[in-house]
């Protein structure tokens, strides 16, 4: 491996690392602030009603739902959408450290229902603008991911 292939990938290491970040902020901050759609068919409905209002789209899965034939037909129909409606989008790993983040309960047996964390949307009414530096960054990944060709990135939030 030459010195330039070694910068390149140590660059592209930390790259992921702070993209990987400003998702985590972003989605705390969006939460916090009820600007985060949680769930699927939630999500559809919003794109549906106001899809000018959504900035970022994530789709979260893990390795072992990856034969869910029917949310891969729904992953498809919401990125077809999304890139329809220039609406930035990621795939997201980590299921359990997204939970996290969001606040969800470690267990929920019998208790409550578990949110569908599989599609969550970011949204920015057309009533204010608001400016988080994690949405700049994440924006900046997407725009920079399509200028690849690389329509849909992809990052792995670690569990801590």
């Amino acid at each position: 491996m030459t010195l330039e292939e070694l910068v390149a990938c140590d660059n592209a290491a930390q790259k992921m690392q702070t993209v990987t970040a400003a998702v985590e902020e972003l989605l705390v901050a969006a939460q916090r602030q009820d600007r985060l759609t949680v769930g699927v068919y939630e999500s559809a409905k919003l794109m549906n009603v106001d899809p000018d209002s959504v900035v970022l789209c994530l789709l979260a899965i893990d390795e072992e739902e990856e034969d869910d034939i029917a949310l891969q037909i729904h992953f498809t129909l919401i990125q077809s959408f999304c890139c329809d409606n220039d609406i930035n989008i990621m795939r997201v790993s980590g299921m359990q450290r997204l939970a996290q983040l969001l606040g969800e309960p470690a267990d929920t047996q019998g208790t409550t229902e578990a949110r569908d964390l599989h599609c969550l949307l970011v949204t920015n009414p057309h009533t204010d603008s608001w400016k988080s530096h994690g949405l700049v960054e994440v924006a900046s990944y997407c725009e920079e991911s399509r200028g690849n060709n690389q329509w849909v990135p992809y990052i792995s939030l670690q569990e801590r």
